[in-house]
């Protein structure tokens, strides 16, 4: 409340300004501010003046003459104390408004000067647009505007003030008019406010050891208050960091204490949910957005710097503050959070709302959780995500592991979200295009799919791929590779693999021929293969042994040939 100026002093403000001081002047004056000179000047103008303090709150002194209502008479005995007392010099009282040039008192003080006997309503020269009010409010509420009004006046009355005069005029019009705020309520269900506020300090004690990676002892908290539009049910919580994790694991255990889904979240321009703040078209945090899609509900960000959007929230979390935890100090976070459940089961939830004159938990109970949405069946998976360049081997790295992704992204940035058990890669449009098996640190995970053909080697391919395009050649190179295979194992995967080249170089029925004739030698060298095609060499002929022929003697004569080989030893 505004400090109350003594009565003489009251009073001699309203002397100075009417005798034409400038407020600014006056304020200097007087030592005071220039807004409260404002103030008293604002009373005067209004045709009443309060009594000072200890006096009747509903007495008034009408100061002005036209249009003022019939107040006590200065002076009166039962209101001794009214801020400023007029009386003629010869006892008499002067009609309100007047004031006569010899004698003015002013909460007992006599102030000579002169004094015109007719009020001006207004300190210094009266606008030239004055006796045109009526007509310039008018046209303002017909739309137009001031420089319309000012041509439309000098055509029409001759005005003979400037464009400017209107101007400020309209300006004074417009403020002195201002238009009420429109209230906004929604129907059960459909919206959840959600701010930030400044939460309690948490101190650790000093015979307690500290948390891994804290390294104060005093910390201060932020508190997320939730509240249901309609009925006003609120839920807190508070956090260390206003992170996009913390801020989904808040409103995510604010649904589940609910036991509901609200159609619609209303939240301000926070970074942990909005990358960029924009009444029309905001952009929202991608993580947060899949959150949303999974509870199905939809979020709308007020308008920049217009907190008033959700005021809802806004005096929840002031509610929260001043209420639940002011003059309060916890050991924990933990703590802290166990207090602000029961606040709000034992404060919050049974008091009598100033607004809707009903009980919050009964109206929440009654009416607006039968008209929320359902919960999922599972929680939202929370995960981190982040944006990865594709490197020149068209792997990304996440957390020290590499993952591929289809060539056609080779050097972009790619949106990546991974948990504990797979990495998910999404394009600029956040279209799912790679899903991987977590990694230990420093492996790869490399998809077959996102290899291209024109760098994936036949090797690759197997064994089975180099058969099938051998038998394509012909039967012969069929066999000679089967037989390769199984004579020099994994060894003959290459030879094989030559063998499918040659028929890029040489015809069919050659590679056929050389084939045929390796087969017959139990040759498996493609070295052969290659000198066979060179040589056009010929298959090699296989004889049938003869019984009989002219040089091929008989048994008997090498028997009689030994047995006379025998005779003549023994006889030397």
């Amino acid at each position: 409340m505004a400090n109350v100026l003594k009565m003489a002093d009251q009073a001699t403000i309203i002397a100075l300004w009417r005798r034409g001081r400038s407020q600014r002047r006056i304020a200097r004056e007087m030592g005071v501010s220039r807004g409260t000179v404002a103030r008293y000047i604002r009373l005067f103008r209004t045709g009443w003046e309060p009594c000072g303090p200890g006096a009747c709150s509903n007495c008034a002194i009408p100061i002005t003459g036209s249009g003022a209502r019939e107040g006590p008479s200065p002076g009166d005995a039962d209101h001794p104390n009214c801020a400023i007392s007029i009386a003629g010099s010869d006892g008499s009282e002067h009609a309100p408004g007047t004031v006569d040039s010899a004698d003015l008192t002013i909460g007992g003080l006599s102030s000579g000067g002169d004094v015109t006997d007719t009020p001006q309503p207004v300190a210094g020269r009266q606008s030239k647009c004055h006796p045109f009010h009526d007509i310039i409010l008018s046209k303002l509420e017909a739309g137009l505007s001031a420089q319309r009004i000012w041509q439309d006046l000098k055509a029409e009355h001759a005005f003979p003030g400037s464009d400017q005069s209107v101007r400020r005029f309209c300006r004074r019009l417009k403020n002195s008019t201002p238009l009420p705020f429109r209230r906004m309520e929604v129907l059960p269900g459909t919206q959840a406010q959600i701010d930030f506020g400044t939460g309690a300090m948490v101190v650790i004690p000093d015979d307690q050891q500290l948390p891994v990676g804290v390294k104060k002892r005093r910390r201060r908290t932020h508190v997320l208050r939730v509240v249901l539009s309609h009925s006003r049910k609120g839920y807190s919580e508070a956090v260390f960091r206003q992170t996009t994790d913390d801020f989904i694991r808040c409103i995510e255990s604010a649904f589940h204490h609910f036991g509901g889904v609200p159609e619609t979240i209303v939240i301000d321009n926070l970074k942990a949910a909005v990358t960029s703040a924009d009444w029309y078209d905001p952009e929202i945090n991608p993580k947060f957005q899949s959150f949303c899609q999974h509870y199905g509900t939809a979020v709308l960000p007020t308008k920049p710097r217009t907190p008033r959007h959700k005021g809802k929230t806004e005096r929840g979390v002031a509610f929260v503050q001043d209420n639940g935890l002011k003059g309060r100090v916890f050991s924990s976070l933990a703590e802290q959070n166990d207090h602000l459940q029961r606040w709000e089961a034992n404060i919050a939830d049974t008091r009598i709302h100033g607004t809707t004159r009903m009980q919050v938990k009964k109206a929440f109970e009654e009416i607006e959780k039968p008209a929320l949405l359902p919960l999922p069946p599972g929680r939202f998976p929370l995960f981190h995500e982040g944006k990865r360049k594709v490197n020149r081997d068209g792997h990304l790295e996440v957390d020290k592991a590499y993952y591929s992704v289809p060539p056609e992204y080779l050097g972009c940035r790619m949106w990546v979200r991974w948990d504990a058990r797979f990495i998910r890669v999404f394009n600029h449009r956040f279209e799912q295009v790679a899903c991987h098996a977590k990694e230990d640190v420093g492996r790869f995970g490399t998809d077959n799919r996102h290899v291209s053909e024109k760098k994936r080697s036949a090797v690759e391919k197997g064994t089975e791929y180099l058969l099938r395009q051998a038998q394509l050649i012909g039967r012969h190179s069929g066999m000679w590779a089967e037989q390769l295979i199984g004579v020099r194992g994994v060894e003959g995967v290459r030879p094989l693999l030559g063998l499918v080249h040659l028929a890029k170089k040489h015809e069919s029925d050659l590679i056929e021929r050389a084939c045929e004739t390796a087969l017959t030698h139990g040759a498996y060298r493609l070295r052969t293969i290659r000198a066979l095609i060179k040589r056009q060499g010929a298959q090699q002929e296989q004889f049938e042994f003869m019984q009989e022929h002219p040089i091929i003697r008989q048994m008997s004569d090498y028997g009689e040939l030994v047995h006379a080989a025998f005779t003549k030893e023994r006889s030397s």
